[in-house]
């Protein structure tokens, strides 16, 4: 699949140094075992913000997803706990009651960093060289929206910031427009994108219009299952029990495997396509509220500021995916 030539270039250069924030959720689970299963990946460390279920069950639910992979060393710290502007949303109704239904995984033993995952962010931003750090976003973006306010003289050091959110062509999964990362805190995420332009750092964003394409599917969860290790039996739990709202939903044989799609990103862009486009965030209108407006053919002046994604090669995703959670033994 065709490669655009954004700013910032591919994502090549290994091994690539990564921030992972995240509120697992069974998908953002998915992504952080393909991530720490990954040599192309050093991750400096997880941080977790409010969003699918609210903090104390994501940070809880991240140490868990780091104990399953067997990588204790990988910190995780807890951040924001609430939007920027807005009370708190939720999706109990996918991913259960605590997040990460489905299988019956132990209380993490290692414990929860002692920091603050915004002041970690700001701090490894600072003591790393510039243009190293690959900031992965796969929930709501308060975390980052705080750093970049805390310390914006940071922001020009980030290498790229990968996020899953949005939607043009698949419209919304919580409103007709809006998709759950962005509406949940789209102040948030209008900040991000600004500070990131003004900064001259690349944003790539893999919105709902590809990982509508990564369906679960039966015949994929069926080859995730012959692994035949813990690891893989937690993965095919947690999806099996997230696919449901969606084959309700869409009528579809699996349901979509969002997340997943950021670390796949860093790991073979090649099998992805989109191009820099325009993308705005709607805070303002309460009927569309957390829309990102997409600019896909060029229609308005304003400036390309996000490497929006389309395609993906879903066969190529689910072997790497497949091919990469076998390596976990659990």
């Amino acid at each position: 699949m065709a490669q655009d030539d954004s700013p910032g270039g591919t994502p090549g250069g290994f091994p690539r140094k990564i921030i992972i924030d995240t509120d697992p959720g069974q998908d953002d689970a998915v992504a952080l075992l393909l991530a720490l299963a990954s040599p192309e990946l050093d991750v400096l460390g997880i941080t977790a913000v409010a969003g699918n279920v609210p903090l104390p069950l994501t940070e809880k639910n991240a140490r868990k997803i780091r104990a399953l992979a067997g990588r204790a060393e990988v910190p995780v710290y807890a951040g924001a706990d609430r939007p920027l502007r807005r009370a708190l949303v939720t999706a109990e109704a996918v991913h259960g009651r605590t997040g990460l239904d489905g299988p019956d995984l132990p209380e993490p033993a290692d414990p929860l960093g002692q920091e603050h995952a915004v002041d970690f962010i700001v701090g490894t931003l600072r003591d790393q060289p510039a243009g190293a750090v690959t900031l992965c976003t796969l929930g709501p973006l308060t975390n980052i929206a705080l750093a970049f306010e805390q310390a914006p003289e940071l922001v020009s050091r980030i290498r790229e910031i990968v996020a899953m959110g949005g939607g043009a062509f698949e419209g919304g999964n919580t409103t007709p427009v809006a998709e759950f990362n962005i509406l949940v805190d789209p102040e948030a995420a209008q900040a991000v994108l600004a500070a990131a332009h003004d900064a001259g750092v690349p944003v790539t964003m893999l919105p709902l219009d590809v990982t509508h394409q990564a369906r679960t599917r039966g015949d994929r969860i069926a080859r995730l299952r012959d692994i035949g290790t813990p690891v893989s039996a937690a993965v095919v739990a947690m999806l099996e029990f997230a696919e449901r709202f969606d084959e309700a939903k869409y009528g579809t044989d699996g349901g979509p495997l969002h997340d997943p799609c950021v670390i796949a990103w860093l790991i073979a862009p090649e099998i992805f396509d989109g191009r820099v486009v325009n993308v705005e965030i709607e805070t303002g209108s309460e009927l569309t509220l957390g829309q990102t407006v997409v600019d896909w053919w060029g229609v308005t002046s304003r400036p390309r500021n996000v490497r929006f994604i389309r395609s993906i090669d879903a066969d190529a995703f689910f072997a790497l995916l497949t091919e990469r959670i076998a390596r976990l033994s659990g």
